[in-house]
Order: structure tokens, then sequence, then C-alpha cells
């Protein structure tokens, strides 16, 4: 069998790979940008398939395409939002800015899918991928929809969830510890006790604040393109084409997409994935503070602090025997980096729209694809390997009553100076503060009601 086939577009005949169901135009882009070997994230083509779908029906009701050949584009739309023809996409994702190598590469494998589901060879003109694939559509308009499609399916669907059970538990830890009483540090230094449920209490609450920042992104992310097609204005689209395709995606989603409310701001500039970026990586600043902390207090065991233990899952290295390292926080410090380096190319991405068009849109693409599958991927280790087996010592408790800043409680009854110079005090004699007050005349029943770590965690006079 013949390794290569011929396919022809506008500029002249290319050789194809014989069982490649992409065309010509495809076959420039691949050999156009041998640049980083990454493709387009299979996500958003999955999503450009599906608006190939729904645009075949809208062509079809409106009777812009015969019923077999819209028929047999929705087949092989199928096939591809299912995943069946993933190694048809070889377009890299550095390409033409406004992604047309991508759209005419799934133009071009629909097109040949579909004259095969229609018994045609690949050389038949039954089915074109201008003329009946990309009816009513510019890449202009179809690429950035998509994009948003597979950036709402994966937050909806992948990130949320995980996020979710993230904070859910941090909560559980929450409740759990919510008596095992430590000191509290500020500046890496002592400080007025807290409980480990309130510490952890305050991580849930600080990913719950980062689900409802993607959910209020995604907002804009819900508003599609799709009917401007070239420049913003919807020549060539048929009256009710982008309401219908929207419709048809939203209804097979369950998201709720809807059409740009100005076809100029949605081709013109990207600021709906800046945004979404933006809270991915706030999200990623979280998650970096909370397993930063999680190292903090799991430190030692002897001569760091030791507060929690975290499941030892392998050796901590090739030259120390029995060291236990902090491996999975560290992951997550490490995924929490990379999606703030996704979110700069993401920003420079925004601000290189110009006039009618955003040329980086594969680019801001695969970097919020990126970032969504990173933090979704981390929570869930982050749960499963890390969180679920911590379990906390008795170091933290321990550690309270050496603690010099419970004598915060004390300045209510005995001022300020004389509680610096107690505290001053046992630091320089090796004491407890406990100690030397009740040297210096305190008497025991105010400091027993006042050292009370478990009330001072309460806060208020005690």
């Amino acid at each position: 069998m013949a390794e290569y086939r011929t396919a022809s577009d506008t500029m002249g005949e290319m050789q194809i790979p014989a069982d490649a169901l992409w065309g010509a135009s495809t076959q420039r882009a691949v050999e156009n940008f041998p640049i980083s070997g990454t493709p387009v994230p299979a996500e958003v083509l999955h999503a450009h398939a599906l608006l190939k779908w729904a645009a075949a029906t809208a062509n079809e009701e409106s009777g812009v395409l015969d019923p077999e050949l819209a028929d047999a584009i929705r087949r092989a739309a199928d096939e591809v939002i299912d995943g069946q023809l993933d190694r048809h996409f070889p377009v890299d994702v550095f390409q033409t800015g406004s992604g047309t190598s991508t759209n005419m590469n799934v133009n071009e494998v629909l097109a040949n899918r579909a004259k095969q589901l229609l018994g045609e060879g690949l050389d038949s003109a039954t089915v074109h991928p201008n003329d009946h694939v990309n009816a009513s559509q510019s890449s202009n308009d179809s690429f950035p929809t998509s994009v948003h499609v597979a950036c709402a399916r994966l937050s909806v669907q992948e990130l949320i969830p995980a996020l979710e059970k993230l904070a859910q538990a941090l909560q559980a830890k929450a409740d759990e510890w919510s008596d095992v009483v430590k000191s509290g540090r500020t500046h890496l230094m002592d400080a007025t006790p807290v409980t480990l449920g309130q510490e952890f209490g305050g991580y849930a609450r600080q990913v719950t604040l980062g689900i409802a920042r993607v959910r209020r992104a995604l907002e804009s992310i819900y508003e599609l393109a799709l009917g401007g097609t070239a420049v913003g204005t919807g020549l060539n689209c048929p009256p009710g084409f982008p309401q219908r395709v929207i419709e048809l995606m939203a209804d097979r989603t369950g998201i709720p997409f809807r059409e740009a409310e100005d076809h100029f701001e949605a081709q013109g500039a990207r600021d709906a994935l800046v945004d979404l970026s933006g809270a991915l990586k706030t999200v990623a600043v979280s998650l970096i503070k909370i397993a930063n902390d999680v190292r903090w207090m799991s430190s030692g065991p002897r001569t760091g602090l030791y507060e929690i233990q975290l499941p030892e899952i392998q050796p901590g290295s090739s030259i120390m025997p029995g060291k236990v390292n902090p491996v999975i926080p560290e992951s997550v410090r490490q995924v929490g980096a990379q999606v703030i380096g996704n979110d700069a190319a993401v920003t420079v991405g925004g601000l290189s729209g110009e006039l009618e068009l955003n040329v980086m849109i594969p680019l801001m693409a695969a970097n919020v694809i990126g970032s969504i599958n990173l933090l979704t991927s981390v929570s869930h280790v982050f749960v499963d390997k890390c969180l679920a087996g911590t379990t906390a010592t008795d170091q933290g408790p321990k550690l309270v009553e050496r603690s010099l800043m419970q004598v915060t409680a004390l300045v209510p009854e005995i001022g300020y100076e004389r509680s610096a110079k107690l505290a001053k005090q046992a630091h320089k004699e090796g004491k407890t503060l406990r100690e030397v007050a009740l040297e210096d005349g305190v008497d025991e029943a105010t400091l027993d009601r006042v050292l009370d770590y478990r009330r001072m965690a309460e806060g208020g006079i005690l």
C-alpha cells in the first residue's frame, strides 16, 4: 500500500500520510509549525467537534446543509468528541494565533470521516471542509467559542469537584482537631495559642473562596463568540444560527452557554480567559500557602515543629536512611508555581488583541487548560496521598506550655510593661511563664483563669 496520498487546497497539492484523515491545509500547518511537538489540547479539539456537531444540525434546519451530509458530519463529530480520532490532530499549539490551522484540521478530519461514513473515498468532493463542515462559521468566531466551551466543561466537571473535595477534606481535619491546642505563630515566631482545627478551617475557607472565584470567572466564559464570523459583523452567518448552535451545545453539556452580547468584544479581546486564569492563579497561591504550612507543621520529627504527622509514602533520601520528606506538599507547590507561570503567558496573550482579533488564542487555551488540569489532579493527590492520612501529634499541646506569648492574656491584669518583663525573664531563665509569674507575686487563681490555652484560642477577655 502507498505510504502517502495526494490532497489539494487553494494553494496546491500536498503529500499526506495515507492513513491520515486530515487534508492539505492541515499538512501545511504540520510542516510550517514544527515547534513544540505539543498539539492543541484534546479538550479543545473535542469541544470544537461539539461545535461542528451542533452547527451541522443548525445548518440542516436552515436549509444550508443537505440532511444526509449533516447526519454524516454529526456522526463523524461524535467520534471526535468521544476521543476516537485524536491521532488525526497533529497541529502544534504554537501555530496561527487565531487557531485557523486547528479549525481547518477539524474541518478536514470531519469532512473525510463523513465521506467514509457515506461510503465515499477520501478523494471524493461529496463533503467539503469549508463549504459544508465550516458553513456559517469562521475560525475567528468558532475557535474562541470552542476554547471557552472546553474551559467551562473542565472547570465545571473536573476542577470545581476536585476543589470541593479538597475543601471538605480540610474542613474534616478542622473538625477533628478542634480541641488540639498549639502555639500560634506570626513572622514564624511564637504567638498566642490557636487550635490546629482553626488553622485547617482557615485553609478550607481559602479553597471555598477559590471555588467562588472560579465560578464568578466562568460567567464570562459562558459567553460565546459564535455568530461574529470573520470580524464580528456576522457576515455569511444565517439568522438564528449562533443561537441554535449554542442552544444545542448547552443542552448537550448542561452548561448555560449564551451568545456574546457584543461580538467585537468577543473576538477582539480574550479578557474572559485572562479573568479565569487569574482565578486559577489565586487558587494556586492558596494551595501553595496551605501546602507550605503543612510542610512546616510536619517538619522534624526530632528538630522541627512536628505538630502533624504526614503519611509515609516513599523514602526521602538516597543517602540518609529512614528519612521521609513531605513530597506531596512539595508537588503541590510546584504545581502552584507552574500555574502562576501559565497565568503570566495568558496575560501576555490577552494583551495581544489587535483591532478585531486576538492572535494568541492557542497559547492562551493551552495554558488555561493546563492550569485547570494541573490544579484538578494535584487537589485529588493532596487529599488522597497526604491529608487523608495526616494525624495530629502531641507536640503542639506540649510546646504551647513553653510558649511565652500567652503572657498577652496577662496584660489586662498586670499591664504591658510588667508582662513584657515576665516574658523576658522566663526566656532568660528557661522557665515557664507561670513559674516566673508566681515568683513575681501574681496570684495562682489569676494564672489559672487567664492561662487557659483552650479559652485563649477562643479570643476575648479571659
